[in-house]
């Protein structure tokens, strides 16, 4: 074994410069499923069982930044690299959470009418993906108010549409509490997860099934939305159902 390396503790603006080297290794050490969730751009999803083929073909010069839920497990995995005679690793602190929720400078252009909305609304003027309280971010805004307009230019400018709250819910579920078939359709047609499941493993379906929101309820099935998911104490969408509509719609999407 070579002489430990000291590995490095990194924040998400450090990171992001990281991510500009063209060959860095980007390791995430979260379980399969919260990956699939969301996760770096280039990252490997990677466990302990991996660590010893990982380690034995990778150059000990390699760049390696490591990212797991909190920025705590990173600093294990960072350090066993660091014990092998790495001598670029980093962990990233504040792990995926803090990556998903840091605030990001638009991709494309903003007007200055976005501006003063994102502005009256607690978020900096060009806080695209910033977060306020309970996870919000400003496209989750504009999805629970129904501004089709508004949620279009975050989107054009470089909205995340799959950022989840401090629940686990994406702007696709806030525009269905919001009552906005609009802003669902947009928000569906740009690519968003129909079948993302919160931290109570509640599906977009489930909620708008057990809110009695019938026409959310048509267009999720239309769209591909899932009606088998269950949460963690097997309930279904179906089990959830509010309205006789509801629970129609439902029967018959289990039935095709």
């Amino acid at each position: 074994m070579k002489q430990r390396v000291p590995f490095l503790r990194i924040d998400v603006e450090t990171a992001e410069g990281w991510l500009q080297r063209p060959s860095v290794l980007v390791l995430d050490v979260r379980d399969a499923g919260s990956f699939a969730r969301g996760h770096i751009d280039s990252a490997r999803n990677v466990t302990m069982s991996d660590l010893s083929g990982l380690i034995a073909t990778t150059p000990k010069d390699q760049a390696v930044l490591i990212c797991c839920y909190h920025g705590n497990a990173s600093q294990l995995y960072a350090q066993i690299f660091s014990d092998f005679g790495f001598s670029d690793v980093a962990s990233l602190d504040g792990g995926y959470e803090a990556w998903q929720t840091r605030p990001r400078i638009a991709s494309g252009p903003i007007s200055g009418a976005l501006r003063e909305w994102l502005d009256a609304r607690g978020f900096p003027a060009n806080g695209i993906n910033a977060v306020i309280l309970n996870g919000m971010t400003p496209l989750m805004k504009a999805a629970y108010a129904g501004d089709v307009a508004v949620t279009r230019e975050l989107v054009a400018a470089g909205a995340t549409i799959e950022a989840r709250n401090d629940d686990g819910n994406t702007a696709l579920w806030l525009a269905v509490a919001g009552g906005s078939i609009e802003v669902m359709s947009f928000l569906i047609a740009a690519g968003a997860n129909v079948d993302n499941q919160n931290d109570n493993g509640a599906t977009v379906l489930m909620y708008a099934a057990s809110a009695g929101k019938a026409a959310a309820v048509e267009l999720l099935l239309r769209v591909g939305a899932d009606p088998t998911l269950m949460t963690p104490d097997d309930f279904t969408a179906l089990d959830m159902a509010a309205t006789i509509e509801c629970l129609t719609s439902l029967r018959h999407a289990r039935r095709r």
